[in-house]
């Protein structure tokens, strides 16, 4: 057990004579625990040095030495859900002495990736995907009469999801050789381990207990009573110590509780099962955060770890007193919950991150955390708004693209008074393109009824969730992951006239429509250059009134976003002025039309031409192109 973060690399003498699984497997059963611990202690050092999720991770470094000693990776395919807890799988698969590199520019990517390693069988990010990819990999081994293992290890967060419960319910139809690990690290679905439990589960993975099982179903299937007694023994039997019911329901032949923190145990068991024919489900027992003690007592609050900043680095971070849109969300969402008693706060799982907690400690009855289930969160909210209620759906960006059905049918077709408070727009650096929140604007702007707000700062961010939710239907605010801009925070819930954009400089020849928090960068082009700078604040309704009153007095018009150029906020700027038949030149700048690898945000800005030197340069490229013509 850990109590700090190495500040040094570890001696690891085990871990580093495992390059790869296939030196893994050269080790004896006896050796797995004493790698366990190396590799828990080296994970712990590299995360204090990058920072990134490690809770997960620390819970899963059994089950990772276990499957890949059992199974022949690659050509057995491991496929991991979300990927939080896939560090453990980059450690041993040939990518340890780059861990250090891991989100950054150019370095490892947080997640699992395809590009990365022939290992990393399925690209994630998001959660709930693995046992579709899984069966479909099983599907595809069976049509080329391929003898290859294909797993699929999901949490149990994940496993809230309704597309995980759709995949079960069609490999349980399809009755293939699928393998489920379902890796239980909150006790949100079982009970504590225990040793009769445990003690059956290895007996129903016995081999000689499945052979007798199977062999049964043979010859007592042309005994019906004798066959529905045997049957009826076995589910009593499965009833009476494992949370087996549903599972066995879908199709799946349960195996379960397991310790999964006892390697050789697990060893044991992979090796029992690997074989069996139909799906199977393995049920197993974690501890989130495992051998690291402020992990195991705090597993959300340390759910993902920022690295151990120099002296230097810290300073600078005592020094800025500014708040997170998160927080400012949470404070606004507080100070109108307490005004309105209708306010309903929903999340799908993302109530730490998003801002919510103190909401949720003040208004109890008033918070739901759906869990990993933005379909159900957005429907949810449409049930509300149908009786008077007035929720608010706090959701990233990368996770509302998963309920557009939802939001189109459910709330906006409906014109249902729902405000979307959208965490995490544009890029968010280090987690790289499956967390970016590069396409809210493009997917939400083509919406009718949709009312759409771009903050620039947090005190505007506080006075759009106000309009948003004064506002008689579905509105959306939507803002950046980290720090605010420090300015001053209003503490009252005015709202602003919709549609209106601000004049913030006069100035000539060009005039730059900003869209965003990228309202800095534009301001120094400006000052500099003496553009006319203008917060848009709304992507939808523009102001038409003042986009064609700049059009006419300026030789340039600029639109800036944080969002991807193909139908953004720019967009629609050039169809506002198609419209009208208007001639004035139009750059739009905002994100390109590739996905942005990981990397810290500045630089991202700076490789996109959105920080003021690429904007200054680009407004010059555009200029020359056209005198030349």
């Amino acid at each position: 057990m850990f109590d700090h973060i190495p500040s040094s690399r570890p001696q690891t003498p085990l871990l580093d004579s495992v390059d790869y699984p296939s030196d893994l497997r050269l080790l004896s059963q006896e050796q797995l625990p004493e790698l366990a611990a190396q590799l828990r202690e080296y994970l712990l050092y590299c995360v204090g040095k990058t920072g990134g999720h490690f809770g997960a991770g620390l819970g899963v470094v059994e089950l990772t030495i276990a499957l890949h000693y059992v199974f022949n990776t690659p050509d057995d395919r491991l496929v991991w859900d979300v990927g939080h807890q896939s560090y453990p799988h980059k450690i041993l698969t040939g990518r340890r002495e780059r861990m250090l590199s891991i989100r950054q520019a150019g370095g490892l990517a947080a997640f699992n990736s395809r590009a990365e390693s022939e290992y990393d069988t399925f690209g994630v990010g998001h959660s709930s995907t693995s046992i579709s990819a899984a069966l479909g990999m099983m599907i595809s081994a069976q049509k080329q009469n391929s003898a290859r293992k294909v797993v699929a290890i999901i949490g149990d967060g994940a496993m809230t999801a309704g597309m995980a419960f759709e995949a079960l319910n069609h490999a349980g139809e399809l009755d293939n050789d699928l393998l489920v690990i379902l890796n239980d690290n909150n006790m949100s679905i079982s009970r504590n381990v225990g040793g009769l439990s445990s003690y059956f589960a290895r007996m129903w993975a016995s081999k000689p207990y499945n052979f007798l099982r199977s062999g049964s179903k043979k010859v007592l299937s042309a005994l019906p009573p004798a066959w529905k007694a045997a049957h009826r023994a076995e589910e009593y039997m499965k009833g009476m110590v494992s949370p087996a019911t549903i599972f066995e329901e879908l199709g799946f032949n349960y195996f379960g509780l397991i310790d999964g923190h006892d390697v050789e145990g697990l060893v044991e068991i992979l090796d029992n099962i690997k074989d069996l024919k139909g799906p199977r489900l393995l049920h197993i027992v974690t501890r989130k955060g495992k051998g690291y003690r402020p992990a195991e007592a705090d597993p959300y609050g340390m759910h993902a770890l920022n690295k151990m900043a120099s002296a230097s680095e810290q300073q600078e971070v005592d020094h800025d007193q500014a708040p997170s849109y998160s927080k400012v969300f949470g404070g606004w969402l507080c100070d109108m919950g307490a005004h309105d008693e209708k306010l309903m706060a929903i999340t799908p799982a993302m109530g730490e991150g998003s801002g919510m907690r103190q909401f949720e400690a003040d208004f109890p009855d008033r918070f739901f955390d759906v869990a990993i289930a933005e379909q159900h969160a957005v429907t949810l909210a449409a049930g509300m708004a149908c009786e008077g209620l007035k929720p608010v759906v706090a959701i990233y960006s990368t996770f509302l693209q998963r309920a557009y059905d939802q939001l189109i049918h459910d709330v906006a077709l409906q014109n249902l008074d729902v405000l979307f408070a959208i965490d995490r727009a544009g890029l968010v650096g280090e987690d790289g393109p499956t967390h970016a929140g590069s396409f809210d604007l493009s997917y939400l702007r083509c919406i009718p009824n949709m009312v759409i707000m771009t903050p620039s700062d947090e005190n505007e961010t506080r006075l759009m969730l106000s309009t948003g939710f004064h506002y008689k239907g579905p509105a959306a605010v939507r803002y950046p992951r980290g720090k605010a801009t420090g300015c001053k925070l209003e503490t009252n819930l005015e709202t602003l006239e919709i549609g209106k954009g601000r004049v913030l400089k006069s100035g000539s020849k060009v005039a730059l429509l900003v869209f965003g928090t990228l309202l800095k960068a534009a301001r120094e082009v400006a000052e500099s250059a003496g553009y006319t700078l203008i917060d848009m604040r709304f992507v939808k309704p523009l102001d038409e009134t003042l986009v064609r009153e700049l059009a006419a007095n300026h030789t340039l018009l600029v639109t800036i976003e944080e969002n991807s150029i193909k139908g953004g906020a720019g967009s629609g700027v050039n169809e506002l002025l198609a419209q009208y038949a208007v001639n004035t030149p139009v750059l739009n700048l905002g994100l390109p039309d590739t996905f942005l690898e990981h990397g810290k945000v500045s630089s991202l800005h700076a490789d996109c031409g959105l920080d003021s030197s690429g904007i200054k340069a680009a407004i010059s490229r555009f200029m020359e192109s056209h005198q030349a013509h």
